[in-house]
Formats: C-alpha cells, structure tokens, sequence
C-alpha cells in the first residue's frame, strides 16, 4: 500500500510546450530534498523537484513509513511519514513544484551557463543551479538467485512489504539476517491485526545484523513455539501449476529440508545504484559525489549535492547534516542566481519582517 499524500500539494507539474525555464531544480524529494526547498525559498528562490517515486519523502517513506525516528533535532520522536508530513507543511509557502515518477536521464551544461536537464518521461528544463539530493541513489533490492524463483516476484515472493495485510493468515518463510527481518518476522509472528498463520525466519548463520533487543524477542517466540528459525539457505523451489508451493532450506549440516510456504519474503538488504548520475561528468568517490564543506558544490560550479548522496571529511550519513548543508547550498546558489545583489547577508526568521513576508505569517511584536 502506497503512502497517502495530498495529491492538490505534490502533483503540481502542468504540461508546458519547451524546457521549463527555472532557477533551481533540486533531484531528489527525500527529507533532504525538501528541505532545500524551504532553504531556497527563504532566499526567494524558487524550486522545481523531480524524483523518480511517486510520492515525497524518499527513503523514509519507501522503507520505513512506520517506524520510529529519533535524532530529528527538536523531534523527540517520528515516523517517517510524519516527518515528510511536516517538511511538506513547512514548504508550502514556497510553491515549489514536484515532477515525480520521474527519473533525470540527462544533465548538460549549457553556453549560457545554465544546465539542460532530461528526465524519463520527456520534461526539460533550462536552470541556473541544480542541487542533487538522491539520498544514496536509487534503490534495488538485493535479490534472492535461485532457478525459477523470478517468476512469483510480485505475487509470493516480495522484497518489501507495502501492505501487510496481504499476509495475514499466511504460512510465511522470511529470509534474511537485519533489522527488516527481524522487525517483519516479528511483527507477523505475534498477535495483531495482520499476525500470519505461522513465520518461519532462515538467515545463513545463527549471528544477526539486527537490533540486539529484536533477536532476544525472536528467540523467546521461538522457545514459545509462536515461529521458528532455520539456520541455512535456500538453494531451491518446488512449484506447481505456476504456484509457488515449497522451498528447499540447505543448513549449515549439509542436509537439505523442503519447508511449505504461502509467501516468501527476502530481506537481503538495497542496494545503491547512482545510475544515470553516474554520466554528468561529477567527480565521485565510492558512489558518492566529492563536495567541498563551504558551498557544497560538485566539480561542476552550479551543481550541488546534499544528503547522502555526497562525501567529504568528516562527513557522516544523518538527515541533520543534510539540512545544514542545504543552508550553505542554498546561500552558494543565490550569489549564482543572484550575481547583481553581492553578498548575501544572513536573516532569522524570529527577527526578520523580510523573511515572515516569504513565509506568509505576521512579524511578532516584541515589547
């Protein structure tokens, strides 16, 4: 089940005859992303936003909707679809607009300096800066290779779980050794509106790469006989009648055991893939974009990278640190964007009449 959003606050593209003409086009509407549109926004910069889900809030809202997040400054805790809920609220002012299903294909600099942009579906622009915020690039599970088993992806074998209700009631296998896991095997095995007729966890070794808290539960509900787990791999599949019915479970003893199953579902981790972005001619490290710690530009000047998707010293992968570095973006931007104005002098949104205008709200009286 896919998130829920306000179709009137994201949907916001129209059709438009030629490139669309623009000062700023951020890559990536994940946390990250949408905080650099509050920060352009706050120097009356105006954003277009593509990425290529169909809905805001990046890896939060793809991978964890649900689950608790707790170093948001000021946010003592969160899911991640509330903290999307409460950048796209805080946004608003902005108006920036969102392309999404969509993924850049093509970035070409320009003889007036501006960058021609591409995405998958035919949308072009002509924009003065561009900020990549693609979090770690896009993701693709890592799958599970054995002989035949493609062809129930989608219907018994799933790499995710967007609606858990699909599963209840069910006789389900779950492989994997991490927090996914652990947290789906977990969430299945005990009551609850979604439990599953019976969850059976199989990781490869008895060691796991999951909260400590979480093996401990799940070795207590297999001492109750509530779900079990199997030390091996699956090495094989019996069908029938194009239905998935068994798989065959090789354990570390060498002896291979067919367990039966509903559904099946892999949780071997994503895998980041910079895909496109890999071609525009951007100095990268290990996947990542190298940026300098002051503007936070790429090798290409105009083209900055926010969030995970860049690297530098001392750099390290938190949603906080993202937002501080869309602020020295966004102020490298404007002396772009803005060359006539010089230096750009910083404002607080506590004192300045200037920035509660942008913003729309009344300048406080202070006695």
């Amino acid at each position: 089940m896919e998130p829920v959003v306000n179709q009137e606050i994201i949907n916001t593209a129209a059709a438009h005859d030629g490139p669309i003409e623009t000062d700023a086009v951020i890559i990536g509407a994940g946390p990250v992303g949408l905080f650099q549109v509050f920060e352009l926004g706050l120097l009356e910069i105006k954003a277009h936003v593509i990425d290529s889900l169909a809905y805001p809030g990046g890896q939060p809202i793809e991978l964890y909707p649900d689950k608790p997040i707790y170093d948001i400054p000021a946010i003592p805790v969160c899911t991640g679809k509330e903290l999307t809920d409460a950048l796209m609220k805080q946004i608003e002012p902005f108006g920036a607009t969102f392309h999404l299903g969509q993924t850049v294909m093509q970035v070409q600099k320009q003889d007036d300096g501006r960058f021609y942009i591409e995405t998958d579906k035919g949308t072009r622009f002509l924009t003065k800066t561009i900020f990549i915020a693609a979090g770690v690039g896009a993701f693709e599970p890592r799958l599970l290779k054995v002989d035949g088993l493609d062809a129930f992806n989608g219907t018994q074998l799933h790499y995710r779980v967007k609606n858990p209700a699909l599963f209840k009631d069910k006789n389900l296998i779950i492989v994997g050794g991490g927090d996914s896991a652990l947290d789906w095997a977990l969430n299945f095995a005990q009551d609850g509106e979604n439990k599953a007729e019976s969850v059976i966890l199989v990781h490869r070794r008895d060691g796991f790469k999951a909260a400590p808290a979480s093996v401990a539960k799940m070795k207590e509900l297999c001492d109750a006989y509530e779900m079990q787990f199997m030390v091996g791999q699956v090495t094989d599949i019996v069908a029938n009648n194009g239905k998935l019915e068994q798989v065959k479970v090789t354990g570390g003893d060498g002896v291979t055991r067919t367990v039966p199953l509903d559904m099946l579902l892999v949780f071997f981790g994503l895998s980041p893939k910079l895909g496109p972005i890999a071609n525009w001619s951007l100095e990268i490290e290990r996947k990542q974009l190298v940026v300098d710690t002051e503007k936070f530009s790429t090798n290409v000047p105009g083209i900055f990278a926010v969030g995970d998707i860049n690297t530098y010293p001392g750099k390290k992968k938190l949603i906080l640190s993202g937002f501080h570095e869309c602020a020295l973006a966004a102020f490298a931007a404007a002396a772009i964007i803005f060359p006539e104005k010089g230096k750009i002098h910083l404002q607080y949104t506590t004192t300045s009449p200037k920035l509660h205008k942008v913003l729309g709200v009344e300048s406080p009286v202070f006695d």
